[in-house]
């Protein structure tokens, strides 16, 4: 049995960037983004295999990470027709009988994280459904992997090393260096995805970088440039690990056994649940 995890955020922002002919409802809200991520979600199910399934979202965009970080990604610049559409989502699945997470304190990657640790040995695969590079710190040899729907492309533990470089497990260390401009987090000066592979194949974690470039063992361009950076800012490399760093004591409620889809509820379809909002 395979439990697959669906990102929610990123099939709201898909479906919204990637719409054609809108979708507007009986109040005259657009909702074709939301709608879209119903669809995407009814085709996964229908799949071989699909049987259990939740969808995590960010029902606020803000989390205690903007606590951390003034320039942790927020809902500035997020257009307000999108915004609008989060509420609806997670409703349209609950109503199709999809589990749905709805994360305010924590983001949809940290249910995402939480659930793949915890039910990794419980599964014979968790298929985590979005293409977001910090979610491959949860990959776990070809146990716990990544799909990107879009490009229909699977990312196991060989895989996230030959994408990037480095173990899944020193992804949040690498994102702390090179950066991760879709979560505002900046990283540091200099260190590129060359340089930070380089250094974190060898020594995994940014604790481990001997402070003396001639002690890396590797061949790195600008290498004492690079170190003096990263002594210098070491307390904002850390902080920037943090906010990379998914969390994995999400409380999530459910069993298992709760995430297996038992079909649309009291007999309903794809149309009685959009007619329900009001949607044609």
């Amino acid at each position: 049995m395979k439990l697959h995890l669906l990102d929610g955020t990123f099939e709201l922002f898909r479906a919204y960037y990637g719409r054609r002919d809108s979708m507007i409802d009986s109040r005259g809200m657009d909702v074709t983004a939301a709608v879209g991520v119903f669809d995407t979600t009814l085709s996964l199910l229908a799949e071989d295999g699909v049987t259990h399934v939740a969808a995590s979202f960010d029902t606020v965009i803000e989390s205690f990470r903007n606590e951390l970080f003034d320039g942790y990604k927020s809902s500035a610049g997020v257009p307000e027709d999108l915004l609008a559409q989060f509420p609806l989502a997670e409703d349209l699945l609950e109503a199709a009988g999809v589990v749905v997470w709805r994360n305010i304190e924590f983001e949809a990657d940290d249910a995402l994280a939480a659930a793949a640790i915890r039910w990794m040995d419980d599964a014979s695969q968790v298929v985590i459904c979005s293409p977001d590079k910090d979610l491959c710190q949860c990959v776990v040899e070809d146990r716990v992997v990544t799909y990107d729907r879009m490009r229909r492309v699977f990312r196991d533990e060989d895989a996230v090393r030959e994408r990037f470089g480095v173990a899944p497990e020193s992804i949040p260390d690498y994102l702390a260096l090179v950066g991760d401009t879709a979560d505002g987090v900046p990283g540091l000066p200099g260190w590129g995805a060359k340089s930070a592979s380089t250094v974190l194949a060898r020594w995994g974690r940014l604790e481990m970088i001997p402070p003396d470039p001639a002690m890396w063992e590797v061949t790195v361009r600008s290498a004492v440039k690079l170190a003096a950076t990263l002594a210098e800012m070491s307390e904002e490399a850390a902080l920037y690990r943090t906010l990379t760093t998914l969390r994995r004591d999400v409380p999530l409620t459910e069993e298992l056994d709760d995430l297996r889809w038992q079909g649309f509820p009291n007999d309903g379809d794809r149309d009685t649940v959009l007619g329900a909002f009001g949607i044609r």
